[in-house]
Order: structure tokens, then sequence, then C-alpha cells
């Protein structure tokens, strides 16, 4: 009897002790998980009204004389082949054809379109032009209003950037157009042009839009090549 009480006690501390060390190492990962959170986080922390330029930096060595001088030159030319009113007209029809697709597609898929005071309802797709289809349809996707699986690929984020760089490209024109001292865009700046409203079509999933677009890149770049070989071949610059 007394060699099985012993048994009995040696049994109840051993299980006693395999409970204990539990509940020291749960309170020990609690205290370890405490810590590096309250680290983690310390590490993180920045003071009010600092960025990254404040912490710890470095400076880029000066480029030597040479290669400072031979950046410094004057801009070179850029090709231009199209006359201002050509360049107009070629903006004007891309602008046509994209309000047209952003019409269509707002019309599609039933966005709301806010009414606006001193400006009619909008009836077709004249009624606005393009950079203002450009802002409408960049709210709605900014509000989610556009769900991502009308679009191609479901590239919403990609929308938002193709549809920023399509309003700043047309500003920075109309702000040409107005100056005193007008100047024709370079051939890259019209083909890009035409390819950004490419690339709209192309989110927006407008065939036709795309095709019409494609065919009048193709006939624009067609008139940069024979008017760049006519210079060549006579000397003169248009």
């Amino acid at each position: 009897m007394v060699l099985m009480a012993q048994h009995r006690d040696v049994a109840l501390d051993d299980l006693k002790g395999s409970q204990d060390y539990p509940d020291c190492d749960v309170e020990g990962q609690l205290r370890g998980t405490e810590a590096n959170r309250g680290s983690r986080y310390h590490t993180r922390r920045r003071p009010f009204n600092q960025d990254e330029f404040d912490g710890p930096s470095q400076y880029l060595p000066l480029p030597l004389p040479q290669q400072d001088h031979s950046r410094a030159q004057l801009l070179p030319e850029l090709p231009v082949h199209l006359n201002p009113t050509e360049q107009d007209e070629i903006m004007r029809r891309t602008n046509n054809i994209l309000s047209e697709c952003a019409f269509h597609f707002i019309s599609k898929y039933q966005f709301p379109v806010p009414l606006e005071r001193e400006k009619p309802s909008v009836r077709t797709a004249a009624d606005r032009e393009w950079t203002e289809w450009a802002y409408l349809l960049k709210r709605l996707a900014t509000k989610r209003r556009i769900p991502a699986r009308v679009l191609y690929d479901n590239q919403i984020k990609q929308l938002v950037t193709t549809l920023e760089n399509s309003i700043a490209t047309r500003q920075s024109m109309n702000k040409d157009q107005g100056s005193p001292k007008q100047k024709s865009k370079d051939d890259r700046y019209i083909l890009q042009l035409i390819s950004a409203g490419t690339q709209v079509a192309k989110l927006l999933m407008d065939s036709l839009a795309m095709e019409q677009l494609n065919h009048l890149y193709t006939h624009t770049e067609a008139t940069i090549l024979d008017r760049r070989h006519q210079a060549r071949v006579t000397g003169r610059h248009f």
C-alpha cells in the first residue's frame, strides 16, 4: 500500500509539472509577441512631418566636366512632318472616336452621368469633349462604380493611369495651341497620342474604336514616312 501511494504521488507530481510548463510557455510567448510588436511599431514610427530624406542618405559623385558638357548642349530637334492644321485634325478625329467609345461604354452599363449647371443633358457623344468623358470615367473608376470585370483583363488601375495620361497630354497640347508662337508637335508625340487612345479603347473593350484608331495610326504613320522620304530626296522640310 505504501509503495502504491508513493507511485501515485510521483504520478501526480509529474502531471502537475507537465501542466505548469505549458502555462509558462504561453506567458513567455505572449510576452515575446508583445515585445516584438512594440519594437516593430517603434522602428516604423516616424516623427511628424518627417520623410525618408530626413534620415541617413548619400550624395552621388559629381559628373565629370566632359560628361556634363555633352548633356548640357541644346536639345536636338525632333522630326516634324505634319503641319499644325493636320495635327489639329488628327487630334479632333482621335477625340471624336474616344468620345463615342466612352458614350457607348457608359450607356451600355448604365453608369450615372452627373448633371452639371450651365451644361445640357447628355444625349450624344458630342455633348461632351473627350477630356470631360475621360474625367467622368476616371471618377467612376476611382469611386469603384466601374467593376473590374467589365474591363480588359480586369485592369482597373491601368484604366485610371491611362486616362490621366490622356488628360495631361491634351491639356499640354491645348496650352501650346493657345500660345502666340504655336509650334507643331514632333511626329512621335502625335503617334503616341493615337496610341494612348487605342489603349483606352482596348481597356474598355471597344473593337470598333480600336479599329478606327488603328486605321488612323497607320495612315498618319504612312504620311510621316512618305514625307520623310521626300525630305531626304529633295532636301525640303515640311
